[in-house]
């Protein structure tokens, strides 16, 4: 996982050099900067983000733990469809993390594209109705 700065995110592609994007209920995957910090704590809270391999990262959000929601980033909106499963090759990056992400979705959410554009560091995440 490389990280970037800005994004192009589509309704038919994803987030743009992403091939799961594809995947209409699954074209991203968002994870919750303070979920990830919780999962980490009592392994190693230096651990980056990345190697979650979630397609964004936000951060002063709550997870909704649910299906249904829209997260809106700049003029970017993502339909919650469900939980990121954590799968066990999680511990093939940090021994222990595949069971601290599975209580409260840790590992974040799946989300389909139902508005695209472009997205920066630093943009504004917010849910709306």
């Amino acid at each position: 996982m490389a990280p970037a700065d800005r994004a192009i995110v589509s309704v038919d592609e994803g987030v743009s050099g992403d091939w799961r994007g594809t995947q209409k209920t699954r074209q991203v995957t968002v994870l919750f900067a303070e979920d990830w910090a919780r999962a980490v704590a009592g392994l190693d809270p230096a651990t980056p983000w990345t190697v979650r391999r979630a397609t964004l990262l936000v951060s002063g959000l709550v997870n909704p733990q649910r299906a249904g929601g829209v997260l809106a980033i700049g003029d970017v909106r993502l339909l919650v469809t469900g939980e990121t499963q954590p799968c066990k090759r999680m511990d093939e990056q940090l021994p222990g993390l595949w069971d601290a992400m599975r209580p409260d979705w840790r590992g974040g959410v799946t989300a389909q594209v139902i508005a695209g554009g472009e997205i920066a560091v630093g943009d504004v995440a917010a849910w709306v109705e």
